[in-house]
C-alpha cells in the first residue's frame, strides 16, 4: 500500500519503512514550539518530571505573542517564567517583545520550519507549517514538555483526505475563501484526526501566504494537520530562508485516501463564516445586511504581507465608517517594516485605523479589541466561537482581508467590489 505525504514524513521520523493509519509510533522532532500561554504550563511539567536539560536548544522556539506586550500582571508573570527558562537553557529561538511576531507567521519567515520536517507546538494552529510540505500539528503542554526534554513524541498515524484544487481564483478571492469553502462543505469535524492533503494544478495559483492561511485553518475542520505538495513556489519561498538541507516527500500514486474533494478555485466567491462556527459559511452575495462595530485585520491566519496589501488596496483614499473600530495588526516586525516602506501604514492611519505591534491580542479575546455585549466584529482571524473575542453575546464573522477592509468602510459586511 502506498503512503500519503504525512505518512511518509512520520515513517521517516520514526525510522520505519512504512506506516499505516491508526498505527502508534514514536517520532523524532525537528522543532518544538510554545508561546506565552502554553509554555509556562509545559515548563511546570518539565520541572515536575525532573528534567534537567533540553534535547536541542536550537530546535525549541518560545514566542511571546498571545498577551504581549503584557496585558496584565498574570501575562507579565507568564512571560517572565518563560524568559527565565529560555535563559537557563540558552534557547536559541526565544522571541520577546521587540523582536517577536505572531508565532505561525514568524517561524516560516525565519526559516525555522521547512519541508519534510516533523514539528509540534503547544498551539492548535501549529498545523500552519504544512504549507511548506512539513508534518506539523498542535499538542498539549505536557507533550511540549516531553518534546523539549526528549526530542520525541508519540503519534497515531492519521488517515487522509485528498483535496484536489484546480483552476485559478478570481479577484478578491484568497486562501481564506478556499479554506472557509472547504470547512463549509465538510463541517468542523469533517476531517477529524485526518490529514488534509492539498494538491492539484490549482495550487500553482496560490501564493505561500494563501497556503499558510489554508493550512493554518485545517484544525478548524478537525484535521490532525494540513499539508501541501512542495512545488517551485515552496522552494522559492524557502531558498533564502532555510539554510539547512530539507527533504521533500511526495504522495505515492497508490496512496489511500478516505475521501477525495475537488475544488474549482475559479468558481469560489469571497466567503464569510457566520457565528458561531467556521462551518456556517455564506458567499458574499448571500450575506444580507449585517451591521458591524469592529474590524480586525491580522492574526496568524491573515496578518501576512499580502493580507496587509489587500487591506491597503481597499482602504486607500477612504475612511473607516463612523462608529466602527478598525484594528490592523501586522503579524511580524518584518511585515510591519515593509508596510511602512510601501506606504500601507499611511493608508491605514489616514483611513482611521488603529495599528498595533504584532500580537494575537483580540483573536482569542485577550486584549486590543474586546467586544461588548451585542457587538459584532468581522475579522480575518480563524475562530468565531461564542465569546471568542469578548462578551458571550457578541458575534464574530470570519472573512478575507478584502471583505474585512470593505466592511470597515461601509459599516456592514460588504463585497469589496462595492467600494472599489
Amino acid at each position: 500500500m502506498g503512503m500519503t505525504m504525512t505518512q511518509k514524513i512520520l515513517a521517516d521520523h520514526a525510522g520505519l519503512k512504512e506506516v499505516k493509519p491508526g498505527q502508534l509510533i514514536e517520532a523524532r522532532l525537528d522543532m518544538v514550539l510554545g508561546n506565552d500561554i502554553t509554555s509556562p504550563v509545559a515548563i511546570n511539567e518539565f520541572e515536575k518530571a525532573g528534567f534537567e536539560q533540553v534535547f536541542d536548544k536550537s530546535k525549541i522556539s518560545l514566542v511571546m505573542d498571545h498577551f504581549t506586550p503584557n496585558k496584565d500582571i498574570k501575562a507579565a508573570q507568564q512571560c517572565k517564567q518563560t524568559r527565565t527558562f529560555a535563559r537557563k537553557f540558552d534557547i536559541d529561538n526565544f522571541f520577546d517583545v521587540g523582536n517577536m511576531g505572531i508565532e505561525h507567521a514568524l517561524l516560516p519567515e525565519l526559516g525555522l520550519v521547512a519541508a519534510g520536517e516533523c514539528i509540534i507546538g503547544a498551539d492548535s494552529h501549529t498545523c500552519t507549517y504544512g504549507a511548506l510540505g512539513a508534518f506539523s500539528t498542535g499538542v498539549g503542554s505536557t507533550d511540549m514538555a516531553a518534546g523539549m526534554a526528549t526530542g520525541k513524541a508519540w503519534f497515531k498515524v492519521p488517515p487522509a483526505i485528498k483535496v484536489e484544487l484546480k483552476g485559478a481564483p478570481q479577484k478578491f478571492v484568497s486562501g481564506k475563501d478556499v479554506i472557509l469553502h472547504l470547512i463549509g462543505m465538510i463541517g468542523v469535524d469533517g476531517a477529524l484526526y485526518k490529514s488534509l492533503e492539498f494538491m492539484g494544478e490549482g495550487i500553482s495559483h496560490l501564493s505561500m501566504d494563501d497556503r499558510l492561511c489554508i493550512s493554518n485553518m485545517a484544525i478548524e475542520a478537525g484535521a490532525k494537520n494540513g499539508i501541501f505538495v512542495v512545488d517551485d513556489i515552496t522552494r522559492e519561498y524557502m531558498k533564502d530562508r532555510v539554510s539547512r538541507e530539507y527533504k521533500v516527500f511526495t504522495p505515492d500514486d497508490d496512496a489511500e485516501y478516505n475521501q477525495t474533494i475537488v475544488i474549482d478555485l475559479s468558481e469560489l466567491k469571497p466567503t464569510v463564516a457566520f457565528p458561531h462556527l467556521p462551518e456556517n459559511t455564506r458567499t458574499i452575495d448571500k450575506v444580507g445586511d449585517v451591521k458591524i462595530d469592529q474590524v480586525v485585520i491580522g492574526s496568524c491566519t491573515n496578518g501576512r504581507l499580502e493580507d496587509m496589501k489587500a487591506a491597503a488596496e481597499v482602504l486607500k483614499g477612504k475612511k473607516v465608517a463612523q462608529d466602527v473600530r478598525c484594528i490592523v495588526i501586522p503579524a511580524t516586525q518584518s511585515i510591519y517594516k515593509e508596510c511602512i516602506k510601501r506606504g500601507y501604514m499611511d493608508i491605514f492611519i489616514d483611513a482611521g485605523c488603529a495599528v498595533s505591534t504584532p500580537t494575537c491580542g483580540p483573536c482569542l479575546g485577550g486584549y486590543m479589541g474586546i467586544l461588548a455585549e451585542h457587538e459584532r466584529c468581522i475579522a480575518t482571524t480563524n475562530r468565531n466561537f461564542i465569546g471568542r473575542m469578548g462578551h458571550n453575546l457578541s458575534e464574530v464573522y470570519l472573512s478575507n482581508p478584502f471583505v474585512a477592509a470593505a466592511s470597515a468602510v461601509t459599516g456592514r459586511i460588504t463585497d469589496p467590489k462595492e467600494v472599489m
